[in-house]
């Protein structure tokens, strides 16, 4: 297979998993060892998020005319990319998990919902809590007041039969 060809191929690669993907976080990762590149690859994969290294070129022959085009600019040194599929902040969350533990680590940029984020930007998301705990948050929330009125009609309901 010649070389156009083989680059072709990865290109398609890519422009399927951005079709596919909510959202596309870049990061640098040089300095990392092989141990915590697989470890990190292993937590992404778990999560259900592809995470690879694609040279700068490729990535950006694949995003053109594509939602993710903005990221062009950001496109300079090692990119490795992470696709997340269902939640959007689910790479971006794991990611920053691994931050302190692998300082050579560091965010470069990334497109959440149509939404270019810089470095900074995408740690800000990354702190955003899960879609299942912001639910499980609102439903205590809900949960809360019902169950002091329950217990306050509870009491009264025995004062009133004890009065009897």
């Amino acid at each position: 297979m010649a070389k156009i060809e083989q680059k072709q191929v990865i290109v398609n690669e890519i422009k399927e998993k951005l079709e596919k993907a909510a959202s596309v976080v870049l990061v640098d990762a040089r300095g990392l060892t092989v141990e915590q590149d697989t470890e990190l690859r292993k937590k992404l994969r778990e999560a259900g998020v592809d995470y690879k290294v694609y040279k700068n070129t490729l990535i950006n022959l694949a995003i053109k005319d594509t939602p993710f085009e903005i990221l062009k600019d950001c496109l300079a040194g090692p990119s490795a990319v992470a696709f997340s599929y269902g939640e959007a902040t689910t790479a971006a969350s794991i990611i920053n998990a691994n931050l302190k533990a692998m300082k050579e680590l560091e965010f470069k940029a990334g497109v959440i919902e149509g939404v270019l984020y810089d470095a900074d930007g995408i740690k800000a998301v990354a702190n955003i809590p899960s879609r299942e705990v912001l639910l499980s948050k609102l439903l205590g929330s809900f949960k809360s007041p019902m169950s002091s009125f329950a217990r306050v009609i509870d009491q009264v309901a025995k004062k009133d039969v004890a009065a009897e």
